[in-house]
């Protein structure tokens, strides 16, 4: 099992060319990937990944990218697919797709007037129709949500076939994983609240007759090189302890030594976690840097090792 570490990717930078040092910082290191979560509707500034990762395709040679997740009833099939694909193929096969239906009580429903209900159902129908229109010559679809005809694309995803990530942890994305998925990406979750969805899924996906490859299981945790009674961990805390159903933030954050965070990283693998998407507790351009740095020095050698 491969062990590899990427970056998630919020917008605390004071600016553009803040935000493009600290990619050129992660490409010139072992960080494996770099994360960009999806949030359309945000008093705080946010990225849109699709964009945001073009420009990392450009500016970097080695570093891959992904999104975490694309929440998939706010995206059009075929616009998504030709986006993921001409991403892909420009960048030599470094997109590391990730999808999700999105939580139900997330503001883009309320402010779009739509509803989360059926939203698993759209959801897979939009899989199914992007991962033909990705292999296949003509594609022709009558479901219940889209229309297609004789539909292609082109350029093709150099990745054949392209990774599909599946976020969620709901029963019915155990079975879309099992399913559909190539990998799964964890969302707020603690190792022992990873583990039975591992566990589950790779019951589920053994059942299907296509089991999903143990390098291909992800989550994230929020790090800082520092202690607990600092107030912007304390801020962070607060703030993980507010979410519903989220995990203690003792159990989900790492915040002390190298060792400390590595010994957190060690329990998501004993979980069955071989990917991380690790993000810094940090306010400027200069802590997300400095921590960012340390991770890469002290952290980094322990955990790929």
């Amino acid at each position: 099992m491969s062990i590899r570490i990427g970056m998630g990717v919020g917008f605390p930078f004071s600016g553009p060319q803040a935000f493009l040092d600290w990619i050129d910082l992660c490409e010139q290191s072992p960080i494996d990937s770099v994360w960009f979560s999806e949030r359309l509707v945000s008093t705080v500034p946010n990225l849109e990944p699709m964009t945001a990762m073009a420009m990392v395709a450009g500016r970097t040679k080695r570093l891959k990218f992904g999104m975490n997740a694309i929440v998939l009833p706010f995206r059009d099939p075929l616009v998504l697919a030709k986006e993921c694909a001409t991403l892909d193929f420009l960048s030599g096969g470094r997109l590391l797709p990730a999808f999700g239906v999105g939580s139900e009580i997330a503001p883009e429903f309320r402010a779009t007037s739509r509803g989360p209900i059926g939203r698993g159902g759209y959801s897979d129908e939009i899989i199914e129709i992007m991962t033909r229109l990705w292999t296949e010559e003509h594609v022709t679809h009558a479901g219940d949500h889209f229309q297609y005809e004789d539909v292609t694309i082109s350029p093709r995803p150099k990745q054949q076939p392209l990774p599909v990530w599946i976020g969620g942890s709901s029963p019915a994305a155990i079975r879309r994983t099992a399913r559909v998925g190539t990998g799964w990406l964890a969302g707020l979750q603690s190792p022992a609240q990873c583990a039975p969805v591992v566990a589950a899924i790779r019951r589920e996906a053994a059942a299907n007759g296509r089991p999903l490859d143990d390098d291909h299981y992800g989550a994230g945790f929020t790090f800082r090189f520092g202690s607990w009674d600092e107030p912007l961990v304390e801020r962070a805390a607060a703030q993980f302890a507010r979410v519903p159903g989220g995990p203690d933030p003792r159990s989900y954050m790492a915040v002390g030594s190298a060792r400390d965070i590595a010994a957190r990283a060690a329990e998501y693998i004993d979980a069955g976690i071989s990917k991380f998407v690790l993000r810094p507790v940090a306010d400027s351009d200069e802590q997300w840097m400095a921590q960012t740095r340390r991770l890469i020095d002290e952290v980094i050698p322990l955990v790929h090792s």
